[in-house]
């Protein structure tokens, strides 16, 4: 592929793109074809219609596939089966219980939100949406209702989180890209980042959520509803156990940054084994081997037992994991084919504004290609040096950081793996999951672009 140039102009790029989108929405919504094999089969055809070459075909549709399986398949397994252990137990119960008793019944969906958004600074949105998932479940079965009305404020304030705020690395890749400095980016990045998931996560989720009426999915438990348990957990120890994965993450990002700054040695053990550690899948690992003592073995369920329930945990995940992968192969092709280069070069020369300039690209490349991160480190490669020649003061440096992951956020679709993840795991089909999870990240973008905007324009008085 290094030595492969694209030869089709950008508006060929961007009609062959839209027209895989249309041809792809029709196969699942109008046709019923499976997403998995639509996924593949309009990736095919596209990569031949941008013309990768033939024989690079091949390994760009299995390295976009197996790259997403690699971030996904993991966490969402041992996510299911600490989610089957946490409600089997009855202690995820015995956690949705204390929650509504402290917040009442009306208040569930902000404090699961609020939760949220501390879990959320520290921890990827992926890794955290699969701890938090079994609480929100547990909590919806006891209150009734559409499960929307939960998960949307909380699957909100993870996002708002991820997108905003460093360590997470579209932050971190903006604030680095353009110069500017983290501990201002957190602390106007909480700033932008609190009334963002008010006004677009909580406020709308709970809006669209008393609206679509969405029941509990069986799929991450691996059965039905579990009957209440006569000697559940206390929910200090859910709680606990909810913090082990997050208290793992932490270490490994504090230990990476000081390693980083120099305060540590990079080779010291005391950075190398936080790392390893704290690494998302071996955080979320030790949280299910110290769950499967605690909840089960240590309750008195055998070993036997908890095999079954470990694995018929994984069984109803292979669809999620299988799909989200193929979405990640068509982002993949997108990628590839060189639509988000040509795209970047032909918006550069618009003549905005550069705070909407910043935005408008990182927006466009985000629908265009699925991947924030692309999008974020296409549109601070083109723009860094303008920014950074602009004389801007740090201040307004911070808001163009967070005008670029606005933009880097904004309405998720069929190309992009995450879109297919939250569908799936919740049981929405393709224009359900629109109507939520794509309106509410694009409210995020908006939302966060005009706070973010303010924020310019009061450094620059």
């Amino acid at each position: 592929m290094d030595d492969w140039v694209q030869t089709l102009s950008t508006p060929a790029l961007l009609s062959i793109a839209l027209v895989a989108i249309a041809v792809l929405l029709v196969m699942i919504i109008k046709f019923k074809v499976h997403p998995l094999l639509a996924l593949v089969i309009v990736s095919i055809a596209t990569a031949f219609a941008t013309r990768i070459p033939i024989s690079e075909i091949q390994d760009v549709l299995i390295d976009g596939f197996g790259a997403t399986l690699g971030e996904v398949a993991l966490l969402v397994g041992l996510g299911a089966m600490f989610g089957r252990l946490a409600e089997i137990s009855g202690g995820a119960q015995a956690l949705s219980d204390a929650l509504i008793r402290r917040f009442g019944d009306k208040r569930a969906p902000f404090a699961l939100g609020v939760a949220s958004l501390l879990f959320g600074f520290p921890i990827f949105f992926d890794a955290a949406f699969m701890v938090m998932l079994p609480i929100i479940f547990s909590v919806a079965r006891r209150l009734g209702g559409s499960v929307l009305l939960y998960v949307l404020p909380a699957a909100a304030a993870l996002s708002t989180m991820h997108v905003f705020l460093p360590p997470h690395p579209g932050a971190v890749a903006s604030t680095v890209l353009l110069g500017g400095d983290v501990g201002l980016t957190i602390l106007i990045g909480i700033v932008v980042a609190v009334p963002t998931w008010y006004i677009a996560g909580y406020l709308y989720g709970t809006f669209i959520g008393k609206r679509i009426d969405l029941p509990v999915p069986d799929l991450l438990s691996g059965g039905p509803r579990v009957e209440t348990v006569e000697d559940p957990p206390k929910p200090s120890t859910i709680i606990a156990l909810l913090m082990l994965p997050l208290v793992l993450i932490f270490a490994n990002t504090a230990v990476t940054t000081a390693a980083r700054t120099g305060t540590l040695d990079a080779e010291s053990p005391w950075v190398t084994v936080p790392q390893v550690i704290g690494s998302t899948p071996v955080a979320l690992l030790i949280t299910v081997l110290v769950s499967t003592y605690v909840l089960a073995l240590r309750r008195g369920r055998t070993a036997d037992y908890v095999e079954d329930l470990l694995d018929n945990a994984l069984k109803p995940i292979a669809p999620v994991v299988l799909i989200t992968g193929a979405g990640g192969m068509f982002g993949a092709v997108l990628l590839a084919s060189g639509i988000g280069d040509a795209l970047a070069e032909t918006l550069r020369d618009l003549g905005l504004p550069l705070i909407v300039s910043t935005f408008i690209i990182a927006a466009i490349l985000r629908i265009a290609l699925g991947t924030a991160t692309v999008a974020i480190t296409t549109s601070a490669g083109l723009l860094g040096a303008s920014i950074m020649a602009a004389g801007l003061n740090p201040v307004q440096t911070v808001a163009m950081i967070l005008t670029l992951a606005a933009g880097s956020s904004i309405f998720p679709h069929v190309n992009d793996a995450s879109f297919w993840l939250i569908g799936k795991l919740l049981g929405m089909d393709v224009p359900t999951t629109f109507k939520t999870w794509s309106v509410i990240k694009t409210l995020i973008s908006i939302v966060g672009f005009a706070l973010s905007g303010v924020v310019y324009v009061i450094a620059s008085v």
